[in-house]
């Protein structure tokens, strides 16, 4: 996959973007619109241990939790910030599907899809170490197999945000479903593309179709690397800083990048300008699983809510900075926890 040249028309986010309808006097939810989830709500198996255990060992867990997670993190994050919602995703006829549609319908979250009639949601085992880095091994279920003509009747307003993520493109059947999507929607709303930590494995062409779709992407230091050696194979990503990667992924993709950096922040590039920090706050982590999770979610949140970019991605940075002091996939602040912290 090579370097990409510019596409045509799609919505673009500069750093004083606001969606084509303005905010009224009534307020910032007088304009809103929805954001649009297309991809996977599974249940986390989470276990904190003192170190991922070596091939052949075995340890015994802290303490171990049953928590949905995957899409959920990103959809409570956005619904907790004050957005309208929508799971386009699948979700399972078991015992693990119930317990998603719990979770989404006491969090406020439309459901779009009924549930699959023959398979139950899959799971993830999480592994939380000392350093409160992350270890996944995930099941695939329902919300794996959708049908190509899934999001053939979603309907996308100029003013919603749709989310992708990175695991969608993963599964062959969501990932067809993604493509007939975007190829229909494209061009009519934001797009963001969560990258996810799978990025270096989607199939190239699939890649290509959301780079020509996406006008966001958002990474962290690792996954904008491994972004970045896909679509511009002649750069050596190890060697620069996440500042000049994230310059470059957003000259190859023609797409504004945010790379998320931890405690120090998420720079935030756009193809011809000099990327931007905006700093992040100064916590105690304790479980980083569900921290960007968190920071897209209040992004996309925000960008629905009409505030421009650089407070947009405030705002997501004390998500993401409150939800690594807490245990647990799902546990982005809301809205008046993040007007505190922005306060002090």
């Amino acid at each position: 996959m090579g370097r990409h040249t510019p596409r045509g028309r799609r919505p673009v986010c500069r750093p004083g973007w606001r969606p084509r309808r303005q905010p009224c006097e009534q307020g910032l939810s007088a304009m809103s619109g929805k954001v649009i989830h297309t991809g996977q709500a599974i249940v986390d198996l989470v276990m904190d241990v003192a170190a991922v255990p070596q091939p052949g060992a075995d340890v015994f867990a802290r303490n171990a939790a049953t928590e949905v997670g995957g899409g959920y993190n990103v959809m409570a994050a956005a619904r907790r910030e004050g957005a309208h919602v929508v799971y386009a995703g699948g979700h399972g006829s078991g015992p693990l599907g119930d317990l998603i549609r719990h979770k989404l319908e006491a969090e406020g979250i439309e459901m779009f899809h009924p549930p699959h009639p023959e398979l139950d949601s899959g799971f993830c085992v999480a592994l939380i170490d000392d350093t409160a880095e992350r270890t996944f091994i995930s099941t695939v279920g329902a919300e794996g197999a959708l049908p190509a003509d899934a999001h053939d009747t979603v309907q996308v307003d100029k003013v919603d945000v749709v989310y992708v993520t990175g695991y969608s493109l993963h599964h062959p059947a969501n990932a067809a479903a993604l493509a007939r999507f975007l190829t229909r929607v494209g061009g009519t709303a934001p797009v963001v593309v969560d990258a996810s930590p799978v990025i270096g494995d989607v199939p190239t062409a699939t890649l290509d179709l959301v780079v020509q779709a996406a006008t966001v992407w958002t990474v962290n230091e690792r996954e904008a690397r491994i972004l970045l050696e896909r679509v511009d194979p002649s750069t050596a990503a190890a060697d620069l800083t996440a500042d000049k990667v994230a310059s470059r992924l957003a000259a190859a993709l023609d797409a504004l990048v945010l790379v998320r950096v931890g405690a120090k922040g998420c720079w935030v590039a756009q193809a011809g300008s000099e990327p931007v920090l905006v700093p992040g706050i100064d916590v105690k982590a304790v479980d980083t699983n569900g921290a960007g999770d968190a920071h897209t979610g209040v992004l996309c949140a925000n960008m629905c809510l009409g505030r421009d970019l650089v407070e947009s991605v405030r705002r997501a940075n004390v998500a993401a900075g409150i939800a690594v002091t807490r245990r647990g996939p799902a546990t982005s602040p809301d809205s008046t926890e993040i007007d505190a912290a922005l306060s002090r």
